[in-house]
């Protein structure tokens, strides 16, 4: 009965990747331009593998690569949750079909594709570099399999613990933030070239002697050990991944059992989960002052959290804000003022307040009929804000100050990261009333079209705006540094930075909030554009 179901299934794969080809020409060139291409990468990846044989490091390097492999299978489903229309074992569930023959039938059906395809070449380039002996080779053989096998049924297993989210509008727009995973990863891979170009492989080394020991990974370890005769490690590391690959199966099956035999908790809900997300909806409102400055506060923590596109503007800027001190750090090129980028990236967000409600943006309109609601409405956003910002930012800097070694600058630097941080609360809060836009909740755009040049004026202007108020503060901490005796009270710009940046956030939203009431039918009406 498995063998007909397996064959069924793969059977199902090729018919839904045949008609998928067959909806229009354009998709069919673009399958096939992207199939030739990805092809002609994992053939020069795989003459570039084989071409380490031989050299003492080509172990590190290839047990880091099918590393990274398994990563990317793990993330797969999450970013990309329509490229498998097989991912959704839902679509199955009226079939009288058990979990065990499924797993193997839809383990069977992952095998067909380009990706499994492209893993494959670099699974074998792998085991080619580091395989030396007829032994290793045939070692090599069932490592490759056994690679292969973990890859695909992790990626299953994310899928199958997911699939209620990843078959949501919420979880559709989880894709907009696999453009952040590759520019982050982009800068991860730009600085490691570069350690390797200056160090060389050896630099791998370490993470190395590590991931030999991580299934997959583990599995082509055990290559490079049966080339240098220790059977007794290979055969721990082939067992490594095989218990590792019995493990996502376990779990794969668990899930698929849930699914076809449990109700869908998105319409259906019991009692105990309805008490229980009532219960923690007010955790929060709980260290949070009433009124409404802890409800405003509440309501944008719960945008950040919740809103795909708010959630993806954040990370960006946390990642890239700890991205460049950080790396810029490692490569001994750094100053301990790269910390201060970390206030910036996050000082962003305080701009287009109003446009990230979107349409939403008319109940909080009805409730704002003077200058004292506005004023309350844009320091609750501005609190939400200084709950993440304030710590990360300290945390950035006496990071970046630890990497430096520089611990005499770490008070100017944190009294300059603050009064940055007030600066751009001050000139955001005044931004959002002067120059709304609409941010489309659909789409990766994130100004809606004709309001490309609000969205220009109001970041930039704000952010000249936010350098030139920072002036008093930059030019005073220039002044210490030059001055002979100046060393001795660069201590008093960590409160003077402070001081002035708390001071600078209350006047801007002091001035913002009379332009933002007397302007709210023209905000409405911005950000509702799009």
């Amino acid at each position: 009965m498995s063998t007909d179901v397996t064959a069924v299934v793969v059977r199902l794969k090729l018919s839904l990747l045949r008609n998928g080809l067959k909806q229009s020409g354009g998709r069919r060139a673009a399958y096939i331009a992207s199939a030739v291409v990805t092809l002609l990468f994992a053939a020069l990846q795989l003459l570039g593998l084989i071409a380490l044989r031989g050299n003492e490091h080509a172990v590190s390097v290839v047990v880091l690569l099918v590393a990274v492999l398994a990563l990317g299978w793990a993330v797969m489903p999450l970013f990309f949750p329509s490229g498998d229309e097989t991912l959704d074992p839902t679509r199955l569930v009226m079939l009288p079909l058990r979990p065990r023959p499924l797993v193997r039938a839809l383990l069977a059906a992952s095998l067909v594709g380009i990706g499994p395809l492209f893993t494959l070449c670099l699974l074998v380039g792998s085991a080619i570099s580091v395989a030396h002996g007829g032994l290793a080779y045939a070692v090599g053989v069932v490592a490759v399999v056994l690679a292969l096998l973990v890859c695909v049924a992790l990626a299953r297993a994310v899928a199958a613990a997911n699939v209620r989210l990843l078959t949501s509008r919420k979880g559709r727009d989880l894709a907009v933030l696999s453009g952040l995973v590759i520019a982050i990863g982009a800068q991860v891979v730009n600085f490691g070239a570069q350690r390797l170009g200056s160090s060389g492989l050896a630099e791998l080394d370490p993470a190395g002697e590590v991931l030999r020991w991580v299934p997959p990974a583990s599995a082509i370890g055990a290559v490079e050990s049966v080339s240098e005769g220790s059977y007794g490690v290979a055969v721990v590391q082939l067992a490594l991944s095989a218990g590792a690959l019995a493990g996502l199966i376990a779990v794969w099956a668990r899930h698929l059992t849930r699914l076809m035999t449990a109700p869908d908790g998105s319409t259906l809900q019991s009692a105990g989960e309805s008490a229980s997300r009532e219960r923690t909806s007010t955790g929060l409102g709980r260290l949070l002052p009433t009124g409404r400055t802890g409800t405003v506060v509440e309501r944008s923590l719960r945008y950040i959290w919740r809103d795909p596109k708010t959630k993806a503007a954040w990370v960006t800027s946390l990642a890239i804000g700890l991205i460049v001190p950080v790396f810029n750090a490692l490569q001994g090129t750094g100053s301990i003022y790269f910390a201060c980028f970390a206030a910036g990236m996050l000082g962003i967000q305080m701009y287009n307040q109003f446009g990230q409600d979107t349409s939403a943006f008319w109940i909080v309109a009805l409730t704002i009929s003077s200058t004292r609601d506005a004023y309350v409405e844009l320091r609750g956003r501005a609190l939400a804000l200084l709950l993440i910002t304030l710590p990360y930012a300290t945390l950035v800097t006496v990071l970046t100050t630890a990497m430096l070694g520089d611990w005499a600058r770490l008070p100017e630097a944190l009294g300059l990261s603050f009064a940055l941080l007030g600066a751009m609360l001050a000139t955001g809060a005044w931004a959002s009333a002067r120059f709304p836009y609409s941010i489309p909740q659909e789409g990766y755009k994130n100004v809606a079209p004709g309001q490309a040049g609000l969205a220009w004026i109001s970041i930039f202007g704000g952010m000249v705006g936010a350098a030139l108020l920072c002036a008093p503060v930059i030019v005073l901490t220039i002044w210490l540094n030059v001055t002979a005796d100046g060393d001795d009270w660069t201590w008093l710009l960590l409160p003077v930075g402070a001081a002035y940046g708390a001071g600078i956030t209350l006047l801007g939203l002091r001035l913002a909030a009379p332009r933002t009431a007397a302007r709210l039918p023209e905000i409405l009406a911005a950000v509702s554009k799009g």
